[in-house]
C-alpha cells in the first residue's frame, strides 16, 4: 500500500506528495444531468490516484459527493466533447469510452493502455454517438442480471480497478 500524506499537513504539501504517487490514467466525465455522480466519481478516482480528472461540460457537480477529494485532485475543465477529443489527441492519449450499447469489446478483453483517458457518460444519455465516433475504443463491463446497466459511479470504479489490477498488482498485492 502506498504511503500517503496525512490530512493534518497543509493542502499544498499533501498535493505535492500525492503527485509523486499518481498513475498515468486519466478519467473524463461528461457532466450531463448527473452532478452527484460526477462528485462520487471524483472520490473514486482519488482512491486510484489518477493523473487527472477531466470534467467535460459546464454543469456544476455536487462537491459533497466528492467528500472533499476534489481538493487533492488535478481537475481539468473542458467546455465540451470536441475539446475533450482535442485535449486527448494533443497528448497522444487513447480515449476509451465505457458504453454498453455500442461496445466493441468487453472489459476483460479490452486493451487498456497504461496512459489513457477513460470516458464515462451520463446515466441518462450515455456517450453521444458523435463522441463515440471519435474514441479509440468502446468497452462494456460484463453484466449477468436482468438490469441492463451499472450506475456510472460503479462502472467507473470497476474500470479503474481492472486497469489498476493490470498495471499495479504484483503477487496479489497492489504496488504503490
Amino acid at each position: 500500500m502506498a504511503k500517503v500524506p496525512g490530512f493534518e499537513l497543509p493542502l499544498d504539501e499533501v498535493r505535492a506528495s500525492l503527485e509523486t504517487l499518481r498513475r498515468p490514467l486519466r478519467i473524463a466525465i461528461l457532466r450531463f444531468r448527473n452532478p452527484f455522480n460526477v462528485g462520487a466519481i471524483i472520490r473514486v478516482a482519488h482512491s486510484f490516484l489518477v493523473q487527472e480528472i477531466l470534467l467535460v461540460g459546464d454543469e456544476p457537480y455536487y462537491e459533497r459527493a466528492a467528500m472533499g477529494m476534489q481538493r487533492y485532485e488535478n481537475l481539468v475543465k473542458l467546455p465540451g466533447e470536441q475539446a475533450l477529443v482535442a485535449w486527448a489527441r494533443e497528448r497522444k492519449l487513447p480515449l476509451i469510452a465505457f458504453e454498453r450499447e455500442h461496445a466493441r469489446v468487453d472489459l476483460w478483453r479490452a486493451e487498456l493502455p497504461e496512459a489513457c483517458v477513460m470516458l464515462f457518460g451520463s446515466e441518462t444519455s450515455g456517450v453521444s454517438e458523435e463522441l463515440l465516433a471519435e474514441v479509440d475504443d468502446i468497452v462494456a463491463i460484463p453484466m449477468y442480471g436482468i438490469n441492463h446497466s451499472f450506475p456510472v459511479t460503479v462502472a467507473a470504479g470497476i474500470a479503474m480497478a481492472e486497469w489498476t489490477r493490470r498495471y499495479y498488482v504484483t503477487g496479489g498485492v497492489a504496488k504503490p
